[in-house]
């Protein structure tokens, strides 16, 4: 075990919990309408004709033929990324993967899957799908239109998973109802919110999630996007309860596919208890599993292991028919 004991912080990124209470906390009550809320998002994300547009990229690779790729989303955005498709074989299921506050410059060309169509979009205002108003900053980009429920950016980077799905489906009609999605930090908690809503989406994989029991997430020290929301939250209080429509941890117990969640007991960035409040919210079953790292978002000892560790079920995740 190698859990970090120094670092630069003037708090403590285990906040004191072993992995015994993190194992104990739950979700928190859900809002009234969750359901409702999602469903009707989930229904104008249907209704979308992605028009997706493909150019063959620069970038070579002996297992992927790579394209620039871009595709509307709902409110007419126009979102950007990368589709990576199998130079041998036949496409026989999708993934989606979403990524981190921090961005997104190229897609992986490592990941550990056979037969699949992998579609890298950039969340609506940042990297590839930046456009103005919106600021690509993390601290801004998580308050955009935080006063307007229905607006508020978080919703629409779960419309565009959405709608990604579509894209794989339209252009790939073998992967209907075969499509994963696989998300690190933002993209852990945007793919909570979005998996289950979404029946198209058969299997999930999650990487130290946020957005996670938000009534939490809102007072915990941090240097995360959290940071930016809670001071928010300090002169407008009545963002507790839009937050609410937008907990990870409530979604995850409507999750009812296999998911793979990999959560840290050291995090600066995505406080632990709210990680594993979304991986305790999971309902019990054998296909969920939840995979314990030392650390998220920090360098230490033994994270190459882990990695190759948890990549290894990644490839099991969605390689499997």
């Amino acid at each position: 075990m190698s859990i970090p004991k120094r670092h630069p912080y003037d708090f403590d990124p285990t906040y004191g919990l072993g992995l015994k209470e993190l194992r104990a906390i739950r979700p928190p009550p859900e809002v009234e309408g969750f359901d409702a809320f999602w469903q009707a998002r989930y229904r104008k994300a249907l209704a979308i004709d992605p028009s997706p547009s493909l150019t063959r990229s620069a970038t070579r690779h002996p297992r992927w033929t790579i394209h620039d790729l871009s595709y509307t989303s709902t409110d007419g955005f126009r979102i950007g990324g990368w589709l990576l498709v199998p130079q041998h074989g036949n496409v026989r299921r999708g993934l989606v993967v979403g990524h981190g506050y921090g961005g997104r410059d190229q897609p992986d060309l490592d990941l550990p899957v056979e037969d699949t169509a992998i579609l890298f979009p950039c969340f609506r205002g940042l990297s590839r799908s930046s456009r103005a108003p919106i600021s690509s900053d993390p601290a801004w980009h998580v308050l955009h239109d935080i006063d307007k429920p229905d607006r508020y950016i978080i919703g629409g980077c779960v419309e565009d998973v959405w709608v990604a799905v579509t894209v794989l489906n339209t252009l790939f009609p073998g992967t209907k109802g075969r499509v994963g999605y696989s998300g690190i930090s933002l993209g852990g908690g945007i793919g909570a919110l979005a998996i289950p809503h979404d029946d198209r989406i058969d299997r999930g994989h999650l990487v130290v999630p946020t957005f996670g029991n938000r009534p939490l997430w809102l007072t915990l020290p941090t240097i995360g996007s959290a940071r930016a929301v809670q001071a928010y939250g300090r002169t407008h209080p009545e963002v507790q309860q839009t937050l609410r429509f937008f907990d990870a941890a409530s979604a995850a117990t409507r999750i009812t596919v296999p998911l793979l969640c990999a959560v840290a007991r050291f995090d600066p960035a995505v406080a632990p208890p709210c990680q594993f409040s979304v991986a305790n919210a999971l309902p019990i079953k054998d296909c969920n599993e939840i995979f314990i790292l030392d650390a998220g978002h920090f360098d230490y000892p033994g994270q190459a292991a882990q990695s190759s560790a948890l990549m290894a079920k990644v490839g099991n995740l969605f390689g499997t028919p």
